[in-house]
């Protein structure tokens, strides 16, 4: 045994002076750094592209016109799985984010959902650019208007429709959870005899108190939406705060916030999310650590496949009841 182990520290040290480990500089770190982060900058993309990718066996309807205001045209790109024909399918509707000021419907970040079961339509509404609010609430209205009035023709069943959005997106999908039959919102483009109402909302990290200064930067987005400032359109900024309509009436939401967001700080998703338990809305609010706005991917946990997993297991639970 004493050999042994002799022999074994003979080798240890002779391997010790063939392969001597350099210590790692701070440069070289850093560089390791940048890469790690690269790598998951770019996982991220591609998971964000696979989400966009049409699936197999589905069909995609682009530019449906769903509404009109004055000339303008409204329109919805509309995913569909092929045996939707057979019999309907729940549906998702996607909004899209971007400070309400940019973005667009053929960013369709709930595609992947086709593959799974569910019609997926993706949503155009009036910028900050063209409209202020609240005509980005009364179009995503208008949309659900018509996709429940031409059900048959999407294999959709119109008694089980459910909204996703990020950013500004998930601002519009909390107000079109919190706002079933506010008639202030509801606009006039299209199919008035149809409801609005959605049977459940996932929200990621969007603004749900725009009374409220959120940041020093970001009230620049929301003048924008608003017209003015929260200070100068109070009563505005409250219409706008889907916190402020919530009431047990409201449908399940799933909310997903990154703890580390600079933009739009959690505390707005921790106010719906009170809000909501309080009236005893059946809620789950999933932080994401290591994740600022739009889940900045480096060592964000849980990971984005994860939290997809989470979201498909909602609408099933709400939309499939399974």
């Amino acid at each position: 045994m004493r050999s042994n182990s002799c022999s074994q520290t003979r080798n240890w040290r002779f391997f010790r002076f063939v392969y001597k480990p350099r210590r790692m500089n701070e440069m070289t770190l850093r560089r390791f750094a940048i890469i790690a982060a690269l790598v998951g900058v770019c996982a991220y993309a591609f998971a964000q592209a696979e989400q966009n990718a049409i699936p197999p066996g589905c069909k995609t309807i682009s530019d449906v016109v769903y509404g009109k205001v004055g000339t303008r045209e409204l329109h919805l790109d509309i995913v569909i799985p092929n045996d939707a024909t057979d019999k309907p399918h729940p549906c998702v509707v996607w909004i899209h984010g971007g400070g309400w000021s940019k973005g667009s419907h053929k960013q369709n970040r709930a595609a992947w959902l086709a593959g799974k079961g569910y019609v997926v339509a993706s949503v155009e509404y009036r910028l900050t650019g063209e409209a202020v609010f609240p005509a980005q609430i009364t179009d995503c209205k208008a949309a659900i208007r018509y996709l429940r009035a031409h059900a048959k023709d999407y294999g959709i069943d119109p008694k089980r429709i459910g909204a996703w959005g990020s950013s500004a997106g998930g601002h519009l999908v909390a107000l079109l959870g919190t706002t079933g039959g506010v008639k202030e919102l509801e606009g006039n483009a299209g199919n008035p005899a149809q409801s609005s109402a959605v049977q459940a909302v996932c929200d990621f990290f969007g603004p749900t108190n725009l009374t409220i200064d959120m940041r020093a930067d970001p009230p620049a987005a929301v003048a924008a939406l608003l017209g003015g400032s929260p200070k100068d359109k109070p009563e505005l900024a409250k219409l706008a705060s889907p916190v402020k309509f919530v009431d047990p009436k409201d449908p399940p939401f799933l909310i997903v916030h990154g703890e580390q967001d600079k933009v739009v700080p959690i505390s707005q998703s921790e106010q719906l999310y009170e809000a909501l338990k309080k009236a005893g809305v059946d809620v789950t609010f999933v932080r994401v650590k290591n994740a600022g706005h739009g889940f900045t991917p480096v060592g964000m946990a849980p990971h984005l496949d994860e939290i997809n997993a989470q979201v498909l297991a909602f609408f099933d639970k709400q939309l499939k009841k399974k």
